[in-house]
């Protein structure tokens, strides 16, 4: 996208909107003819805050949903996540998402 600001979000938002906002890995396409400008800033919370969808989003799926809806992803120390995150880097999404819940499992 010619002259675009694009921004994507991160796993943090990801979870805390109960998948409403999906993260992305992040992707470059550079152009033959010409120059691109990245700017890269992270925004992450302390290494203890504990990360989990908003109950007000999970509520508002329920009332939407036919059968139901659920809390699709697991509360998690965001310092924990980030351990699992370096081990899993360069790796989709979901896996990481997964063995986070599986790491919570056997805590």
């Amino acid at each position: 996208m010619r002259h675009a600001i694009v921004v994507n979000i991160g796993d943090q938002l990801e979870v805390i909107t109960n998948g409403r906002y999906k993260s992305v890995m992040h992707r470059v396409l550079t152009r033959p003819d010409g120059n691109r400008m990245s700017i890269a800033s992270f925004y992450n919370p302390g290494a203890d805050a504990v990360i989990f969808p908003a109950p007000t989003l999970v509520a508002d799926e329920e009332e939407r949903a036919e059968s139901g809806g659920r809390q699709t992803y697991p509360k998690f120390v965001f310092e924990d996540y980030m351990n699992l995150y370096v081990r899993h880097k360069f790796e989709a999404k979901e896996p990481r998402f997964e063995a986070m819940k599986s790491a919570i499992a056997t805590a």
